[in-house]
């Protein structure tokens, strides 16, 4: 019995064929991504850690902070009181946590969050394969494993390896990419419009803001599909407005989440507002070559065979001429829409990137590899169009090796993957049943298979191979050019076990402590603390926390831990953890100890400060901001003398106030000192925000650690030196990294009697007993309270509160912290958090949902009401005709 061919069991059904290309794309896809990473020996297959930048910085810990979620381990989803001393946690979701792949992290441990993530990231991208391996058919019939092998290519694509593998939510929009395209497909065909709805929903809400970039790209691709198709003007309005109509109610669906998400942009600390410059023709046409990389330019690899087919389109002459011109056209626009800064701003929904530029360039690789599927999909390019595509791609070589982009590396793997993608295309062209020479094959039977064979083994191969070298050498740079952080290990398991052992919560915080390991501490390893990284860190938090003397990094939105006994008694810091600094950083000196926890008498969440007390705005001096958060006098801040190496008076700083102190000359055993008075005993405070170095008292003492930058993307924290001799004399020798600024008044000394007076007083006044329960806080006051009732969190928007039995009312501020006016008659105090923009994306969901169910309703009816019978018509019989013509 003859056995079914491979071909004719792919093409057994419909769907199969699609079936075969997206399961070819998702295990070429992950293997190379494998096979690339023990290459570059990155984790888990080797010991170079993956976690650079924002991906150790905040998706991991945001993924961890899921997995506790999922296993009841951590508060909801709208108040995050783990970090920025309570933050609104569902804009957070929304940006970072939303897609349905994320929820996979709860089936790891929580010890393996690190390798979680990168089978996310992992599956994601396979999962973006197999959808364009899924959409390429449907745009055009053509060859199974071609759309395989394209739909790879779209996976491994250079904005997928060097951009959305460390940004592992913006994944979602390279799968949303060929899904938007298959609901325009859809819509054009009147077809799925409920399933239509349902995807653009899903997708808006797994990550709004590549969604948003995707679906721009889909619409640009309906109206080229519109365009090409024989339709009247009327039947294409229709397929726009159907299309239009889909995404308004998918939109409308995901919108109690982008709401919540827009209405926390408005609310965050400012980002960097910076003007658009286009990266020169050389660097643009250099990252269409293999393992090229650079964090400012656009990612546009999409592989060499798709490049050569794209490139071979203009002058293939059996596509059609509206086809081939209308993809080539608009392949170009989008490459320079890339160039140009107002259409920069309108693929990035009008907001400057924070980071890098060039967000968008999945959408012209997804161009890149549609267009090359016309190409292939019409039959193999003839000699003709194979001729011109090999001498463009010459010019663009040309062109590029300016680049210094380029590296000897790089042309070793082109030099490969174009020899794979013109041999093999060469090749296909035999094999082509439809060309013939006198009536016959070109090729007999048994060679076409042949050629076949070694022109897929070339395509597949030279694929696979750049793809891997492409992704491994992004992964290698990366690393050598962003700031990288350990997975999950000893340090953060030791720092967990002591955290859990002195959790107090609510009763008191347990801050993880200054010397962090990555900008989200408190969501790996638990705690409560001031540290906190994101996009949506809230103005007031980092602007109360910079006027208290904290550092940060991001400019100001990864603001840092502060260890400070008086904000500590601010915030109701009852423990913290004090670890080494983290060896994975080797800046500074390692000691080789482990966590500690110090423990501090502060009062409780809820305090009670008197009427007038909230009145004035922050001030220049930190300690005197500390002070009027505390509500009593406890820093003596003495005037300072700042004497360079050299043993002269440094020069004012133009850029910041205070005095320039620089690196001491080579060879000199001095160093630049900060000299004052204090009063004996005291507690002495440095703070020197745009100061890199270290900070320590002559005679010994804790060493201070400040880092900043000359660029302001960080300021340093202020530290505590250590005790004021008896003397009175305070000598501070500084070891600066680079040049730097210590400003005026950068000495506090702090009596801790006081402060322990203070504390004390506040005691007696505050709240009795405090519960937090998800986004609410209840405190139960002495009775007769009267005054303000102060909640030691940040005052963002979304807070209302209610004294007594009195209706909730939008809370006050005390400061930038939530208050609440008492008039003597109240004993409780309840503080319940709504987050913004909820109830209007609330109201907008409800209205499409009901809206989707009304059209529902309208087409079932519609679908079951008879068929109208067919007008009949009564033929009278004819007169006979009479008389002359």
């Amino acid at each position: 019995m003859k056995r079914p061919s491979l071909s004719a069991a792919v093409s057994s059904d419909h769907f199969a064929p699609r079936r075969a290309a997206a399961l070819l794309a998702a295990v070429i896809t992950v293997t190379a991504l494998c096979v690339a990473d023990t290459a570059a020996r990155s984790y888990p297959f080797g010991p170079n850690t993956r976690s650079v930048n924002d991906l150790g910085n905040q998706y991991v810990p945001f993924h961890a902070h899921l997995w506790d979620l999922l296993h009841g381990r951590a508060g909801g989803l709208l108040v995050n009181w783990r970090s920025g001393y309570g933050s609104s946690f569902l804009p957070d979701f929304g940006t970072y946590l939303s897609s349905p792949f994320a929820l996979l992290v709860g089936v790891f441990p929580r010890h393996e969050i690190d390798l979680a993530v990168y089978v996310v990231t992992v599956l994601k991208t396979a999962c973006a394969g197999a959808a364009a391996a899924w959409l390429l058919p449907s745009l055009r019939r053509g060859p199974w494993w071609a759309a395989g092998l394209l739909g790879a290519s779209y996976a491994l694509c250079g904005w997928s390896v060097a951009v959305g593998s460390y940004n592992p939510m913006w994944l979602d929009g390279l799968i949303a990419l060929p899904l938007l395209c298959l609901v325009a497909e859809w819509t054009r065909q009147a077809r799925r419009p409920l399933l239509g709805v349902l995807v653009v929903a899903l997708v808006w809400t797994a990550n709004f803001y590549t969604a948003y970039m995707a679906t721009l790209a889909a619409g640009l691709v309906l109206l080229l599909r519109l365009w090409l198709a024989e339709l009247t003007r009327r039947q294409r309005l229709v397929a726009a407005g159907r299309a239009a109509v889909t995404v308004l109610l998918g939109v409308g669906l995901a919108a109690p989440l982008l709401t919540v998400v827009y209405a926390g942009t408005g609310h965050a600390y400012p980002g960097r507002q910076a003007d658009f410059r286009p990266v020169a023709t050389e660097d643009l046409l250099a990252r269409l070559l293999p393992t090229t990389y650079s964090f400012s330019s656009p990612a546009v690899y999409a592989g060499t065979a798709a490049l050569v087919l794209a490139l071979a389109l203009p002058f293939h002459r059996k596509v059609p001429r509206r086809v081939r011109t209308g993809w080539t056209l608009l392949t170009i626009a989008v490459a320079l829409s890339l160039q140009w800064g107002p259409t920069q701003l309108v693929w990035h929904a009008f907001a400057t990137p924070q980071g890098s530029a060039y967000r968008e360039a999945f959408v012209l690789c997804a161009l890149l590899v549609i267009a090359a599927w016309h190409a292939l999909s019409y039959g193999p390019p003839d000699a003709r169009a194979l001729g011109a595509a090999g001498v463009l791609l010459a010019v663009i070589t040309a062109v590029a090796s300016r680049s210094a982009l380029v590296h000897p590396v790089t042309w070793a793997v082109f030099l490969l993957a174009a020899v794979g993608a013109l041999g093999g295309l060469a090749l296909l062209r035999y094999t082509d049943p439809g060309r013939r020479t006198g009536g016959r094959p070109r090729v007999a039977g048994g060679h076409r298979v042949v050629l076949a064979g070694l022109a897929l083994a070339l395509l597949f191969g030279g694929q696979f191979g750049e793809a891997m070298a492409t992704s491994a050498v992004a992964t290698r740079l990366r690393l050598g050019h962003m700031d990288d952080y350990a997975p999950w290990g000893a340090r953060r398991q030791a720092q967990a076990e002591v955290i859990a052992r002195a959790d107090g919560w609510p009763r008191y915080r347990t801050d993880p402590g200054r010397e962090q390991t990555v900008g989200n501490d408190p969501l790996t390893v638990g705690g409560e603390g001031a540290q906190y990284y994101s996009s949506l860190t809230s103005d007031v938090l980092s602007r109360t926390l910079t006027a208290l003397g904290g550092g940060w990094n991001s400019r100001g939105r990864s603001v840092q831990s502060l260890d400070n006994a008086v904000t500590d008694a601010i915030f109701s810091v009852g423990a913290r953890v004090h670890s080494p600094p983290d060896p994975h950083q080797n800046w500074f000196e390692q000691d080789g100890s482990g966590p500690t926890v110090t423990r501090q008498d502060v009062p409780p969440l809820v305090t009670v400060r008197p009427s007038g007390a909230s009145a004035g705005g922050w001030g220049p001096s930190p300690y005197r901001n500390q002070e009027l958060l505390l509500g009593a006098r406890v820093y003596t801040v003495p005037r300072i003398t700042v004497r360079t190496s050299k043993g002269l008076p440094p020069s004012p700083d133009p850029r910041h106030p205070g005095l320039l102190v620089g690196l001491p000359d080579p060879g000199s055993a001095r160093q630049p000192v900060v000299t004052a008075s204090c009063p004996a005993g005291s507690e002495v405070y440095l703070w020197a925000p745009h100061f890199w170095g270290t900070a320590q008292l002559t005679g010994g003492g804790p060493t201070g650690r400040f880092r900043s930058d000359v660029r302001d993307t960080k300021i340093a924290a202020m530290q505590r030196l250590g005790t004021v001799p008896a003397s009175g004399r305070v000598r501070i020798d500084l070891t600066p990294k680079a040049t730097g600024t210590v400003p005026d008044g950068a000495v506090g000394c702090l009596d801790t009697a006081r402060l322990h007076t203070a504390v004390a007083r506040l005691k007696a006044a505050g709240a009795t007993r405090v519960t937090v329960s998800g986004a609410s806080v209840r405190a139960e006051l002495p009775r007769s309270s009267r005054g303000v009732a102060v909640v030691a969190a940040p005052r963002i928007a979304g807070w209302r509160c209610a004294a007594g039995g009195a209706d909730a009312r939008p809370a006050g501020e005390y400061h930038g912290l939530i208050a609440v006016p008492l008039d003597g008659t109240a004993t409780t105090v309840t503080c319940t958090f709504h987050p913004p923009g909820l109830r209007l994306g609330t109201a907008i969901g409800a209205a499409s949902l009901l809206t989707l169910a009304l059209l529902g309703v309208l087409a079932a009816v519609r679908k079951r009401r008879p068929a109208a019978p067919p007008p009949t018509t009564t033929t009278r019989p004819r007169e006979p005709v009479t008389g002359a013509l």
